[in-house]
């Protein structure tokens, strides 16, 4: 693949932000989007705006038509069984507390466990947080190595015969690591545990086939790569599935109301009441065949270089802290000696280099850092050693800068 040609389809990455050309390194949080993409959002709302299943006119059919495209897309993409355990969200975090409000609450009692690791964003931490609470079950944390990874035999003695659910993130925002899922799925089952795995960082940048991985549930958001904003997915065994009870009742996911009772559609659709997010939807198709055109292996073979590079060149930068394993994919997250994140964000901004500054929503991680916040550099298919270039000379330029004023 060539980054340098892949760059001029994305139309917002070809701009000077403060007199710079925009160096976009923050794709961890939100990725940008090609014409591929805007432009059938664009069709969408020109050629056919209208609801879907509901209507047998022309532009209502062609809406269903690529409505439930995109959910074989998408079933293709992540290689389900079926469309039927393909459903629409509003992004991972929907789709998590979708299981954990749905399948956690109605399946928990006093006694059982629930086990997570330290390096969660807190969209993976808070809905079993609230799970443990209301239903009585105990949130246990796997220990991770010094570099973040998990240690796998400390997870072999976390699971238990009590344990009932795992959720693992697949990589970390924070760290870059790409976590033994199917390992760790293993581990669940051999103790009949389920499985869930946040893919928000996964999905974009590696190959993910849940069936191999054997998950139970597998979330990511549609944002993270290429698509629009406000549109993600839910796989979930069909077994498992057809247990739930949906947590949103209304117009779309009913087959029968009555006056006192009412029946609900049969999967997918019993978990997406109302209007659903058509356009989302139809965007998320156009974003997945322009990354399989590429195709997904190149794609994690081109973030994972440009993750090493970026590793090995800040650390030729003195006062440089450098957190996670050397093996990393898709983004590097540091801190540089006595200068805040944000303050080196803001100096980057001022170069035109977008990086992001925070906690990341990993404040329990930031707590395992022994760091309040830190500076995160992120990558995609877009981006290049230049643009990592550029990165080493503004964080220089940033510390030369709180140097003299310190």
């Amino acid at each position: 693949m060539n980054a340098k040609e892949i760059k001029q389809l994305f139309p917002i990455l070809n701009q000077e932000v403060n007199g710079h050309p925009l160096v976009y390194l923050d794709s961890a949080a939100t990725s940008q989007k090609p014409v591929q993409v805007i432009e059938a959002l664009d069709r969408y709302y020109r050629e056919y705006n209208s609801n879907v299943h509901r209507g047998v006119h022309t532009l209502g059919t062609h809406a269903t038509d690529g409505y439930e495209g995109a959910r074989e897309k998408v079933r293709s993409f992540i290689n389900a069984s079926s469309t039927a355990e393909v459903i629409f969200t509003r992004g991972t975090t929907t789709a998590i507390n979708m299981v954990a409000s749905s399948y956690g609450r109605s399946q928990l009692t006093e006694g059982d466990e629930i086990v997570i690791t330290p390096m969660e964003h807190h969209s993976n931490i808070i809905p079993w947080q609230q799970v443990a609470k209301a239903t009585g079950a105990t949130l246990k944390y796997v220990k991770l190595h010094a570099d973040g990874t998990i240690d796998l035999n400390d997870l072999e003695e976390v699971i238990t015969t009590n344990t009932k659910i795992v959720s693992v993130m697949h990589v970390s925002n924070v760290l870059g690591v790409v976590n033994p899922v199917k390992e760790i799925a293993e581990m669940a089952h051999r103790k009949d545990a389920i499985m869930i795995v946040d893919g928000a960082q996964s999905a974009p940048h590696l190959n993910v086939d849940v069936q191999d991985l054997n998950c139970d549930f597998f979330a990511f958001s549609a944002h993270k790569m290429c698509g629009p904003t406000g549109i993600g997915v839910l796989y979930g065994k069909k077994e498992l599935l057809e247990k739930m009870e949906p947590i949103e009742f209304g117009g779309e996911m009913i087959d029968f109301v009555g006056l006192q009772d009412s029946t609900w559609k049969e999967l997918p659709w019993k978990f997406e009441g109302g209007t659903p997010i058509i356009a989302g939807a139809i965007g998320l198709g156009a974003a997945i065949d322009f990354l399989e055109e590429i195709g997904l292996d190149e794609i994690a073979r081109h973030d994972h270089e440009l993750a090493q590079y970026a590793a090995e060149r800040l650390t030729d930068i003195e006062g440089m802290a450098i957190y996670g394993p050397k093996q990393r994919t898709g983004l590097v997250t540091f801190n540089i000696d006595d200068v805040h994140p944000h303050d080196v964000a803001t100096v980057l901004d001022t170069e035109g280099i977008a990086v992001r500054a925070g906690h990341h929503c990993a404040q329990p991680l930031m707590k395992w850092l022994d760091v309040t916040a830190t500076a995160r550099a992120s990558f995609y298919l877009y981006n290049t050693k230049e643009d990592i270039d550029a990165l080493v000379a503004g964080l220089v330029k940033a510390k030369e800068y709180f140097g003299d004023v310190f």
